[in-house]
């Protein structure tokens, strides 16, 4: 059976997010825009399931790049298994962040459809038949009622997203802001099927006129 990947379109907005570069970890610093990894959680948060995957194709820019700094309380601890308890007051730093605050974006994501013969975990459900026509109506379904499995979020959990599915048919839309500049390596998402565990994948990001395409999972553009 041959299958045809269905493109998305979702609106996405909030009031702050923080997109941490991965190269300045202990005072954060947010990208310039949306990656593409943190575009890829705000459809998963929606709609996700075994025989799907999202790949963004499109990020536009609808805001002017605005930002904010501030300090927060955090944890410098990590708990597991072997931690019995987490004394906040004796792990509590204060740290400062880079932010951006209103930020608006349009984003463009395929649904991918993964055959059953190509799945890891085959006691979900699927079979040779399977007719991934339903995955773009479940999705469709949820997005248009603002249903989500997990509350989106830009980057961090405290800084929630809004989204509103565009349809097809919709004009009058918001234009790009018209900026063009070169956003230099960005963080694309992770390979979870590398030989060597989950590898960090990265790209030259370019937004011209505020729009930035974004290169498929297998493009010669992807730095692995």
């Amino acid at each position: 059976m041959e299958y045809i990947d269905k493109e998305f379109c979702l609106d996405v907005q909030g009031e702050m997010a923080c997109f941490t570069r991965p190269e300045l970890k202990v005072e954060r610093v947010s990208y310039d825009v949306i990656p593409p990894s943190a575009a890829r959680a705000i459809f998963d948060a929606i709609f996700w399931k075994p025989a799907i995957r999202w790949e963004v194709t499109r990020i536009e820019v609808l805001a002017p790049v605005k930002w904010a700094s501030i300090r927060r309380n955090e944890v410098g601890a990590i708990a597991s298994p072997r931690t019995k308890c987490i004394f906040i007051e004796e792990k509590r730093q204060q740290r400062s962040s880079l932010l951006l605050r209103d930020v608006h974006y349009r984003i463009h994501a395929k649904q991918v459809f993964i055959p059953s013969k190509n799945r890891k975990d085959e006691k979900h459900e699927g079979g040779e038949d399977e007719n991934p026509g339903k995955y773009n109506a479940m999705f469709e379904r949820r997005a248009r009622k603002g249903q989500c499995f997990n509350q989106p979020y830009l980057g961090t959990r405290e800084f929630s997203a809004s989204f509103r599915l565009i349809e097809k048919d919709e004009t009058n839309l918001y234009p790009p802001i018209p900026e063009t500049r070169d956003l230099g390596l960005m963080h694309y998402d992770m390979d979870f099927n590398h030989s060597k565990g989950a590898l960090p994948l990265y790209f030259r990001a370019q937004m011209n006129q505020g729009v930035i395409e974004v290169p498929p999972f297998n493009s010669p553009d992807i730095l692995r």
